[in-house]
């Protein structure tokens, strides 16, 4: 099958627009799009998933849509983040939960990140539900204390 190339750039579009979709939460629109064949796992040129792009925004009504479809949960981007790692570094707990609870892997760097990031709740909720093998301690300081550091040092400087 022979396609033109106004029809590659029109399917370049489509998916520039899809990737726009899971940024700004456009969930229904997004969700149209994947059922009628636009892939799931669909990535930016740095590996960006839309399930990246829509967790690291906040559109928690996207993400789940996407978690409902088979979506690589782990996917690493060329930063080496998976979108857990994005979200702990963003802040949102409730993307967090969403995530572990549909098997984000929590073996890697999110509770780091979280952690420096001063995001005291994701802390905790992946203490409680996150893996077994996390990090308890960053140069034999408590992550919770770092955490909790961090957050007040940023309620103080970025009121």
């Amino acid at each position: 099958m022979n396609i033109t190339k106004e029809e590659e750039q029109r399917y370049l579009e489509l998916q520039l627009t899809a990737l726009d979709f899971a940024r700004e939460g456009k969930t229904k629109e997004l969700s149209s799009m994947i059922k009628h064949g636009m892939s799931v796992n669909l990535c930016t040129h740095k590996d960006d998933s839309l399930l990246m792009l829509a967790t690291y925004n906040g559109n928690f009504e996207t993400s789940k849509m996407l978690l409902s479809y088979d979506v690589d949960i782990n996917k690493i981007n060329l930063r080496g983040q998976t979108p857990l790692e994005g979200v702990c570094f963003k802040g949102n707990i409730d993307i967090v939960k969403l995530l572990v609870e549909n098997g984000a892997n929590s073996d890697g760097k999110a509770i780091i990140y979280a952690t420096i990031f001063g995001n005291k709740d994701i802390v905790e909720y992946l203490k409680k539900h996150g893996s077994k093998s996390l990090k308890n301690n960053i140069l034999g300081i408590k992550i919770e204390l770092i955490a909790l550091m961090i957050f007040k040092l940023k309620k103080l400087f970025f009121k």
